[in-house]
């Protein structure tokens, strides 16, 4: 049985673990896997059909406890525990909930002390008590009815029958049902930069680069004091060199070297293609959610790829989501010039016909690995100009490559 330490509208830890309100979903995940001993059967939630109209959710099965993210930013937006009988509670290092206390409605009041009036929830039979960035949910039988502005005490239950806890929430500020995820805490940083929003460059209807906008600490920030964060700005462009990429950013999480190109079969006369000794190669930067390919001959950037992180897709939490924008120049159905501009959230059929001519196919892709195999199911890869839209079977942008149009040698092999 976990024991962890109630904070209101921050966190819910103990000495080996800590869960914070607006930690991303990568960071809990790898929290809990450090906990494998500890944190057992653990369950990931999420809509299928329309993952941003629901939260994404982690169910910790034997602990009672549910992790709940907003579908958009992926960050925590609150802590739920819905089976009290399952963990061990304290505030301010007194234990309100455990085997031996039952969590009733006379204890939550002796160890957070006094609040406004809770509320009655007709539909669910709840008493619902609230404190800042803290609630506690009583059932309560239908026979007692409240007088809401006197709050629990106006209900008389009989000796002995004093409810207790149903669920205690974390979240942020006054009201739980408008609750948003704060940002990232600063102590979940790690010394990484991560991306607020990335805009595609384009010039004459060609790419030639992304804008990131970055969040990192602060230079100098005195981690015995209060953390500071800063935003900066990094311009990057096809044809950069390792050290312009560097410089900008920073070094990658990892790099990755390509064993071979299966694409390069839907390429003109690849047969034709020379290959050399030398391979390309990924840098991976996955706090930014993209990876940047170097050509293995003159070491200059020839592809960015960006990643949406959508829960269903065979790389989900691999990436944090980028949160990326392209304007893309393109004619509507009266032969006038538009701007479409398409971001980590547009679905595929609302734009596709503007980009595309529906008699052109797009490229199936199933990614499979030797000692995995894929449960998603494939999907599909759409070119245009020099962008490949990779769209899952919901219709949303799983990744975007933007890449320079190769200039193919006749040299044969």
């Amino acid at each position: 049985m976990l024991e962890l330490e109630v904070v209101p509208e921050r966190s819910l830890s103990n000495e080996y673990w800590e869960v914070v309100l607006g930690m991303t979903f990568s960071h809990v995940v790898q929290s809990i896997q450090q906990q494998i001993n500890r944190i057992k059967n653990v369950q990931v939630l999420y809509n299928e059909k329309n993952p941003l109209k629901a939260d994404l959710v982690i169910k910790m099965c034997e602990d009672g406890i549910q992790l709940r993210f907003d579908p958009v930013s992926q960050r925590l937006k609150i802590i739920e525990v819905n089976n009290l009988n399952k963990v061990k509670l304290k505030y301010c290092s007194i234990v309100f909930c455990s085997p031996e206390i039952p969590p009733t409605i006379e204890q939550i009041d002796h160890t957070f002390g006094a609040t406004h009036p809770g509320e009655y929830d007709a539909s669910h039979q709840l008493f619902i008590l609230s404190f800042r960035g803290l609630s506690f949910s009583f059932p309560v039988d239908p026979r007692f009815q409240p007088n809401y502005t006197q709050g629990m005490e106006s209900f008389h239950f009989p000796l002995g029958t004093s409810p207790t806890v149903a669920k205690m929430c974390i979240y942020s500020g006054n009201n739980l049902a408008e609750t948003k995820p704060p940002s990232l805490p600063l102590s979940n940083f790690y010394n990484h930069c991560y991306l607020d929003k990335l805009e595609v460059l384009r010039e004459k209807n060609k790419t030639v680069g992304v804008k990131l906008h970055l969040i990192s600490e602060a230079l100098g920030s005195n981690k015995l004091r209060e953390l500071r964060k800063q935003t900066v700005t990094k311009v990057l462009s096809l044809g950069d060199t390792v050290q312009d990429v560097c410089s900008a950013i920073g070094s990658p999480n990892k790099v990755f070297y390509k064993a071979d190109d299966k694409m390069k079969i839907h390429l003109p006369n690849s047969h034709k293609l020379i290959t050399y000794s030398s391979s390309d190669y990924f840098y991976n930067f996955f706090t930014l959610g993209m990876d940047i390919l170097f050509d293995a001959r003159i070491h200059r950037v020839k592809k960015f790829i960006l990643h949406t992180n959508y829960p269903g897709h065979y790389d989900f939490n691999i990436y944090l989501r980028c949160n990326l924008s392209i304007d893309i120049n393109c004619t509507n159905k009266e032969n006038k010039s538009e701007t479409l501009t398409i971001t980590t959230f547009t679905k595929w059929d609302s734009v596709k016909h503007k980009l595309i001519k529906l008699s052109v196919l797009p490229v199936v892709l199933n990614r499979t690995s030797t000692n995995t195999t894929n449960p998603f199911g494939s999907t599909f890869s759409f070119g245009f100009e020099d962008m490949i839209f990779e769209v899952m079977p919901n219709n949303h942008i799983a990744s975007v490559t933007l890449y320079q149009k190769p200039i193919y040698s006749q040299e044969t092999i």
